[in-house]
């Protein structure tokens, strides 16, 4: 029997995230794990008048990839997903991994190739995702890899996963109920937008940016799912300070813990970690974009109330702030380029605040106007 929250998941994703209209060319890409969740989508597209186009991998894929391909190989960029990135109205990328853990041997170098080669898709994505040509989706399938990253059985993992996008029992109308999200951080990003100075203390972070002339997202499910954060790309030279990440990092199947940053001009110039530095270190070499901040984001979905080694749940955690090292989103306004858009995590809900142009907004992971 199948579940009725796939159902509405995919409707989120269809009617919230992405509004496909009648004519719209719709790229779903995954892997054959995500198959109830990519047969839900498809069915959908066609009532909605679009055509969608499936564009599958099979578990395992990327690993042989990386043991077979010749540089010549790992260097070309996949002729159907460059049309759907580059010409199709609407994109929905499914992560459903089935060994999250499946690069971790594979040499650096080599990842760091195949992530120049297909930056163009990535470039594409953001582009046309400003110019509002592209309307893009990233998302995740509950599978047995996430849930054990996540220390959870199955049906658990299942659980917190539609209960984070709410497509649960306990939401009726999900497509509603995110609409309403996105009512309630305009108020957050009404109140921040157009200041200067952003400050942040706590036990593990004393940094100074600015956002002055830069745009606040409201990020409530128009490109990813769950969602819940508002975030920009600060200016990029404005970093001062440093910061302790409190939870792991993960980047192409590596987990990076104990990451300790020092800015200084908005570059790093001081970096460590307790597992995996050199791997940082390397990642922070990957071009000069990538010691240079692409995105300064608060969480606030209070579904996610635990660290799951997904970054696309644990950057929303309520109460949490992160920063991406690389690429920001030139929506934002943010001028910074990289081959590199790395997510780093840490808490905010005790003895922390954030001060906008010098007035507290923010402390102990909620904010207080």
């Amino acid at each position: 029997m199948s579940d009725p929250r796939v159902s509405k998941f995919a409707k989120i994703l269809v009617d919230h995230s992405t509004k496909v209209a009648p004519g719209d060319r719709v790229a779903i890409t995954s892997t054959t794990a995500a198959e109830p969740l990519v047969q839900a989508l498809y069915g959908l597209v066609l009532e909605r008048g679009g055509f969608p186009h499936v564009l599958l991998d099979l578990p395992g894929q990327e690993e042989l990839l990386f043991a077979r391909a010749t540089d010549r190989q790992l260097e070309y960029v996949p002729l159907f997903h460059k049309m759907a990135f580059e010409e199709f109205e609407v994109l929905i990328k499914i992560r459903a991994e089935t060994n999250t853990r499946a690069l971790s041997g594979v040499d650096p170098e080599r990842q760091a190739h195949r992530q120049k080669s297909i930056s163009a898709l990535i470039g594409a994505q953001m582009r046309r995702g400003a110019d509002k040509s592209l309307r893009w989706m990233s998302t995740l399938y509950p599978t047995s890899a996430y849930a054990m990253e996540a220390e959870m059985s199955d049906a658990q993992y299942e659980d917190f996963v539609y209960r984070a996008v709410h497509a649960d029992d306990g939401t009726p109308d999900p497509v509603a109920y995110w609409a309403g999200v996105e009512q309630e951080q305009k108020h957050i990003v009404d109140r921040i937008e157009g200041h200067d100075k952003v400050d942040v203390y706590g036990p593990n972070v004393d940094l100074s940016l600015s956002i002055k002339g830069r745009t606040f997202f409201n990020a409530s499910g128009q490109h990813n799912m769950p969602d819940g954060e508002i975030y920009t790309g600060p200016v990029e030279d404005s970093a001062n300070g440093w910061v302790r990440y409190t939870y792991p990092a993960m980047y192409q199947g590596r987990i990076v813990e104990g990451i300790e940053l020092r800015f200084e001009a908005g570059k790093v110039i001081q970096a460590t970690a307790k597992k995996n530095e050199e791997f940082l270190l390397r990642m922070l070499d990957t071009d000069p974009g990538a010691r240079y901040l692409g995105e300064f984001a608060i969480g606030t979905n209070f579904e996610i109330d635990r660290f799951t080694r997904s970054i696309l749940f644990d950057e929303k955690i309520g109460g949490s702030f992160h920063m991406a090292l690389g690429a920001g989103y030139p929506e934002t306004g943010s001028q910074n380029r990289s081959m590199i858009h790395w997510d780093m995590i840490c808490d905010l809900r005790q003895d922390a605040e954030i001060r906008v142009d010098g007035e507290v907004v923010y402390r102990n992971g909620a904010f207080v106007f």
